[in-house]
Order: C-alpha cells, then structure tokens, then sequence
C-alpha cells in the first residue's frame, strides 16, 4: 500500500511537471497534438500505480519522450507556417456580414445547433448581427460583431456607422501571411515600404496588423 502511495505522488509530481512543459493551457484550448499526448500521458502514468511490478522508469521514460516529442513539435510549427497548418489546421470563416456558409459547416462537420449555442455563449441570438464568426485551430468560435450591435452600441444610440472588419494580422512572428493581404488591399511593396521607414525587416517584427483604412499597428520582436 505504502509503495502504491509513494508512486502515486512521485508520478502525480512528473505529470504536472510534463504538462507545465508543454505549457499553459485550458483542455479546451489545446491543439490535436497536445490533446493527444495529454490523454497518452494520463493512461500512460496510471498503468505503474496500478502494476507495482512494472518499474518506474517504465511509467517515467514513455511520459518523458512524448513531452520531448511535443515540445519539439511546437517549436516546428512555431517556425514552419506550412507544418502548423497541417498539424492544426487554419482558422475557419462560418459566418460573413450575417450569413452562414454551409459549405464550410459541412467541411467542418458543425451543425446550426453548434454555432447558435456558440453564439448564445457570447450574448448574439441573431445570426444578422455578426459581422464575422470564425472557428478557431482550438475548435472554438469567435464572434465579431456588426458595430451598431456591440456593447453600448451607436445603434441604441441611433448611429448608424460603416461595417468595418476587424485588422488582418499581416505579419506573425517574422512571417508575412500572404493570405491576409487581399483583405486589406496591400502587397508585399507597402510592407516593404513601412518597415523600410521604421528601418526593419520583416524578422524584426512580431506582429503587424493593418485594417481596411491603412492604419496599422507594429510591434517589434524583443531581443
């Protein structure tokens, strides 16, 4: 009983040390591949508590890999857009200026329920007020909605005002989204001309955000 013990807390200490390795997550925020290694982990620690005949090092070692393997992982992703897209997908698009697209519900395997109870959870009951909904890597949806319709809106107001969409994320961590630009009418000559003012280059900056006006913001990688 005493050995039982005694494994229960050494491995209960190494899981949350493992998992602190991967990072700071909600379960409901975690990619496939860190989902994956999660639920490999727990079935992998419980088998040494359960089995005292099975070493330690049995339960340790395998839980020690996958957490290598999945940090290794994210630091690939990290640098290879093309490898993170594969790994965990792309952001998704299922509702533009007010209307559904089946087309991706169907891609997607998402029902009408899944998006208005997604909806309801952000205080939206009509599918017209959303500007934008966008399914998320993580599976979540988010929901920009028409400016006469947010919080305190110019709408109860009385103020009509221009749908506008929300900025594009241009540049991600040294990396321009070539995606992006035709949301904002740019191309790579604008960029080159910014950052050629601010005296950068595209791996000195983290993240650049344009909206629909031009105006943007810039934020420099820390060194």
């Amino acid at each position: 009983m005493l050995i039982v013990f005694l494994r229960a807390i050494v491995l209960y200490i190494f899981v949350i040390f493992a998992i602190r390795l991967m990072g700071k997550r909600q379960i409901g925020e975690l990619q496939p591949s860190e989902l994956v290694v999660t639920i490999l982990v727990s079935n992998i620690a419980t088998l040494p508590i359960e089995d005292t005949s099975i070493p330690m090092s049995l339960g340790i070692l395998p839980i020690l890999i996958l957490v290598c393997l999945d940090v290794i992982m994210s630091g690939a992703t990290l640098k290879f857009r093309r490898l993170r897209s594969i790994i965990s997908g792309n952001p998704k698009i299922i509702i533009r200026d007010g209307v559904l697209d089946q087309k991706q519900m169907k891609i997607l395997r998402f029902s009408l329920d899944d998006i208005m109870e997604a909806l309801h959870q952000d205080g939206v009951f009509d599918i017209s007020e959303v500007q934008f909904a966008i399914v998320e890597t993580t599976g979540k949806i988010s929901v920009y909605q028409k400016p006469e319709y947010q919080p305190l809106t110019n709408g109860d107001a009385g103020v009509t005002k221009k749908a506008k969409n929300p900025p594009a994320i241009i540049i991600n961590d040294g990396i321009v989204i070539d995606d992006a630009l035709p949301s904002v009418k740019i191309n790579r000559g604008w960029i080159d001309k910014l950052l050629s003012r601010k005296g950068l280059s595209v791996r000195d900056v983290f993240l650049l955000t344009v909206s629909e006006d031009l105006s943007y913001n810039l934020i420099k990688k820390e060194r």
